[in-house]
């Protein structure tokens, strides 16, 4: 007595009350599938892995099996460590002559090993080892799930035993196939999936297209997260390891711990993405990112280092967080981001079952809500695929206002310049008519003096007077069209302050190089603000190169360049004071795409520039001596904007 008590510590922990056992379960040929109850089942939980089959039917063990409804033990693997025995007892009908097969729903079981009595017998047993541990070639049957035969036994009651071990928590939810039943059902599964991954395959291409047409890489990140979720499902419903790698459990186990990490990843880089969260919500931007990775971190451990089975609580908090940033967003005015919120609260009421299935939870498992998460998927890629549609259209009706905005304001501009030219030329004219009629008056004054010589010293004074006259009056014109050429280009510059130039009119005003670079030398040095860089000396004179100063005491040479956002730029400086113009103008709020299209720059290296101003912008908006609505100047004059930008073909290089 006292021995088997220790073998009893040993193998089974402390002795058990006795349950009633499992119910019989009577098949009837005429129903096609049944459901595996909880009352079915009888469970026995052996935390060595040692006990044997012989061992389990001996009656010391025998009494420890507990049915599973009302155990309080959950439907599923609780530890991982231990092995799990199911025993299940069938009484088949006297009529009976067609097989039965027994379906296990989860099929990430590491290893099933399946007893059944040989034809004939009711002691001797036949055993069906396989899993997820195993090549897919141990299967007895090549389907996605764990499918075991239960031969015909007419009018006998059998006993089956399934042994059950995996590092995961799995479930122990299964089903009766008849054999007349069996091949419609797998072939109906079969087509639901197949349509499931074609159209998931049909929205992949159709935005990869799109990604490769518009070259918007919001597409990109879309893309690569519905092909995170694609592996995830391969791995969730078996046709991966049944179709594309049956040889590798390893690569099996492997996908299936990485899956869910790369479609945490991929999509908070597409909601980052389509949201704008760094223009939109930057504090919630810079959360996001640490959350995001400080998840990604723990997953990883979890996967290869704990195998806790509770992982997929650590996607709430990262998950919450970019729901919450879609509905701020929204907010905000995105109206785009309320399909992002449609789609993952489909996709979070359908991961709720999912949950309580891992957790062993019946909480209306049936059919649809089984397959509830892939019709939420594939509404969530067609709503997402949608949404992206609607913002790309958003951002060209804004295109397309801001452009007839500009040609009205050209068009106004064109009038002033049309009345401008008018009055010149009513100017001319007074000055035609001045002249004509001084020279009326020289003539009249010559033909006096001959008539008169004794009044011609009268006479050239008053002609020294009239041309006196005539050169006061050609003064005056030159100076009213020197003012209106120095009023033309004020306004010019007034209007670049107002951020109400194209890139043409820009040009005018900066039309080169040297242009720009005074520009800058006159921010830098016009006020006496000088002071060196390498040794802070105060006292300058003019270096060799174009609008540059060299220190008297050091003779250290600071371009026009040094210490602005144009330093070490590699494309043409009229493009890049351009840049700073529009994104200064916009507050940030312009597409890098559009920004490469009016500059001709490629993407890259307009996306590159254009973070390179949005981080002078940041720091300056958080300055002391900020102020709203302040010239688009103060942000030339960023000294930490280092950062080398470069265009794929030749360009004016600054120093």
């Amino acid at each position: 007595m006292l021995l088997s008590l220790v073998l009893a510590g040993l193998l089974g922990g402390a002795p058990q009350a006795q349950a009633a056992p499992e119910d019989t379960l009577v098949v009837d040929p005429a129903q096609s599938a049944i459901y595996l109850d909880d009352n079915y089942y009888s469970l026995l939980e052996d935390p060595t892995g040692r006990l044997t089959l012989a061992q389990a039917q001996s009656p010391t063990w025998s009494r420890r099996f507990v049915r599973l409804r009302g155990s309080g033990h959950p439907a599923n693997i609780d530890h991982t460590r231990s092995a799990y025995w199911l025993r299940i007892t069938v009484r088949h009908a006297p009529n009976e002559t067609a097989a039965w097969y027994l379906e296990l729903y989860d099929s990430h079981i590491g290893q099933a090993l399946f007893f059944r009595p040989r034809p004939g017998s009711t002691s001797a047993y036949d055993s069906v080892l396989t899993g997820a541990s195993l090549p897919f070639a141990t299967r007895p049957h090549p389907y996605k799930n764990f499918l075991f035969d239960l031969p015909p036994r007419p009018g006998q009651t059998a006993t089956y035993y399934l042994r059950l071990h995996s590092d995961t928590r799995t479930s122990f939810r299964a089903m009766l196939h008849s054999g007349p039943g069996l091949i419609p059902e797998l072939s109906a599964q079969y087509w639901l999936l197949g349509i499931f991954y074609g159209i998931l395959v049909i929205m992949l291409l159709y935005n990869l297209i799109l990604f490769f047409f518009l070259k918007e890489q919001t597409y990109l990140s879309y893309v690569l997260y519905v092909l995170s979720g694609t592996l995830l499902f391969l791995t969730e419903d078996g046709l991966g390891f049944q179709y594309l790698w049956p040889g590798g459990p390893g690569q099996n186990h492997f996908i299936g711990a990485a899956a869910p990490v790369l479609l945490l990843i991929t999509f908070a880089v597409y909601a980052s993405g389509f949201l704008d969260m760094a223009s939109r919500v930057p504090t919630l931007y810079s959360l996001g990112r640490w959350v995001v990775g400080l998840s990604t971190a723990l997953l990883v451990l979890d996967a290869a280092v704990v195998h806790s089975g509770f992982s997929f609580w650590l996607y709430l908090l990262p998950y919450g967080l970019l729901y919450y940033s879609a509905f701020r967003a929204y907010r905000s005015g995105l109206r785009p981001a309320r399909y992002l919120l449609l789609a993952q609260a489909l996709v979070a009421s359908s991961l709720t079952f999912l949950i309580m299935r891992k957790l062993g939870i019946d909480f209306y498992n049936n059919a649809y809500t089984v397959y509830s998460l892939y019709a939420a998927f594939v509404a969530e890629v067609v709503i997402l695929s949608y949404a992206l549609g609607e913002k790309l259209k958003g951002l060209m009706d804004t295109t397309l206002l801001t452009q007839h905005r500009l040609l009205k304001q050209l068009r106004k501009k064109h009038q002033a310049q049309d009345r401008l030219v008018e009055q010149m030329r009513e100017n001319q004219e007074l000055k035609d008519r001045l002249n004509t009629e001084l020279e009326a008056l020289v003539a009249q004054r010559t033909a006096e003096l001959r008539r008169q010589n004794d009044t011609v010293a009268a006479q050239n004074r008053e002609l020294l007077e009239a041309n006196g006259l005539l050169a006061l009056q050609s003064a005056a014109i030159e100076t009213l069209n020197a003012e209106l050429s120095r009023d033309l280009h004020a306004e010019k510059a007034a209007r670049i302050e107002a951020r109400e130039v194209d890139f043409g009119e820009f040009s005018q005003i900066y039309p080169d190089k040297d242009a720009c670079l005074r520009y800058l030398a006159g921010l830098k040095w016009d006020h006496g603000t000088y002071r060196c860089r390498k040794c802070g000396h105060e006292k300058s004179c003019e270096a060799r190169e174009p609008h540059a100063r060299r220190c008297t005491r050091c003779r250290y040479v600071e371009s026009a360049t040094a210490g602005t956002l144009l330093q070490k730029c590699k494309f043409s400086i009229v493009k890049a004071l351009y840049a700073v113009f529009l994104l200064h103008a916009h507050k940030g709020n312009y597409s890098p795409s559009e920004l490469a299209r009016v500059l001709e720059l490629r993407q890259a290296t307009s996306w590159a520039f254009a973070q390179k101003v949005l981080a002078a912008l940041q720091r300056r908006r958080h300055a002391p001596d900020y102020e709203e609505g302040e010239p688009w100047t103060h942000v030339l004059l960023d000294a930490t904007a280092d950062a080398e930008v470069t265009e794929e073909a030749p360009a004016e290089s600054i120093k």
